[in-house]
């Protein structure tokens, strides 16, 4: 038996209503799926206690600066006055105080007041676990059990794995952001956190924080706050996610905003590269920084993180070596007893037996 048409025309037009309001229902799952906060973690953050736990730990390693002596002089006063700043609404960010630094690059940081630096710290410690869960495991920067020497095995790692123990081609391209912190936009930043953050007043104190600087007009975030640790990794998300779920790219790392792909063709690797500049610009207003793009084989040596890896064994970087003798050549006997022990922990992830003989030669006359 036929239907008649006009049956058959409100059938599919049920069908279509349902599956838009099946769609509807699943994007309100997923944003749901995504909350990780929701309800009253503002108290959570501002309450005494995780104050004074913040102070602890933001203490460590710096006790004789001279701005954390003056406020642990009068420690439960500052820490009182902040919290009763934050359950009335009235607390405001300082200024910041700006310095540049040159390692081996100029940068300027900006130094946030101790109070405002001590909410930082609390903001950090009740946000971080849950959304470092929510990460990639191949982002290495500002994480737990991360850092420049595990992203470099990782890479070593890879690099075998794609070239099949050194027997067949290994490519990669690397990338970097064009002025990264100077380029985060403010407002697809705190649309980030709205996605996994359910608390009003939660969010407007991270808007404060995020609005307390700009390199230019609704953009920029500082280098220095422990809070931009944080922000920088949850911006860069979006980009981790699109790479390994969209571009179903297997072998990629991302070191802050500094990121690398491998694989054996590299035509792929040119396609994933336009697929991410797209990305960039279109979702997070982001540039790829053009001069700083490399492809390169594995035989011709792969730099990340400082290290270069190449087949069968991995190096120091060389400008990187050059510099640090430079340093050696030019500090005190005294300096050198300070400085030494980290330029050795560079080299002990490397081969490098050739450049500690140089360097042993320069401190045995320093010490002379």
């Amino acid at each position: 038996m036929q239907l008649p048409i006009e049956f058959v025309e409100l059938l599919d037009d049920g069908k279509l209503a349902c599956g838009k309001l099946s769609r509807e229902r699943e994007r309100e799952r997923e944003r749901v799926r995504r909350i990780l906060f929701h309800g009253d973690i503002y108290n959570d953050i501002i309450s005494l206690a995780n104050l004074f736990v913040a102070w602890q730990r933001y203490r460590c390693g710096k006790r004789r600066r001279l701005d954390i002596q003056e406020f642990e002089f009068q420690l439960e006063d500052n820490v009182f006055n902040l919290h009763r700043d934050l359950s009335s609404g009235a607390y405001k960010p300082s200024s910041y105080e700006q310095f540049r630094v040159t390692d081996p690059k100029s940068r300027i940081i900006s130094k946030a007041k101790v109070r405002d630096r001590l909410l930082h710290q609390a903001i950090y410690q009740v946000l971080y676990p849950a959304f470092d869960r929510t990460f990639i495991f191949d982002s290495y920067s500002c994480r737990d059990n991360k850092g420049t020497h595990r992203a470099f095995k990782r890479l070593v790692e890879m690099t075998r794995k794609v070239s099949r123990n050194h027997t067949e081609p290994c490519w990669a391209i690397k990338m970097d952001i064009k002025k990264f912190f100077d380029s985060i936009d403010h407002e697809i930043l705190l649309g980030l956190l709205r996605d996994r953050i359910v608390d009003p007043a939660l969010m407007k104190l991270l808007e404060e924080i995020v609005s307390s600087f700009e390199f230019c007009p609704g953009k920029g975030m500082p280098l220095g706050n422990l809070t931009s640790q944080l922000f920088a990794n949850i911006y860069m998300d979006p980009l981790d996610k699109f790479v390994k779920h969209q571009l179903k790219a297997k072998y990629y790392l991302r070191y802050a905003d500094d990121f690398i792909l491998l694989g054996q063709s590299p035509d792929e690797l040119l396609g994933c590269f336009v697929e991410i500049n797209t990305f960039l610009k279109e979702r997070l207003k982001l540039q790829v920084h053009q001069n700083k793009t490399s492809l390169r084989k594995l035989s011709q040596g792969i730099d990340f993180v400082g290290y270069v890896v190449r087949p069968h064994y991995q190096v120091p970087r060389h400008k990187t070596a050059q510099r640090i003798v430079k340093k050696i050549s030019q500090s005190s006997a005294e300096e050198l007893e300070k400085s030494l022990p980290s330029y050795l922990g560079y080299l002990q992830h490397v081969s490098s037996y050739k450049i500690r003989q140089g360097w042993s030669e320069i401190v045995d006359s320093k010490r002379c």
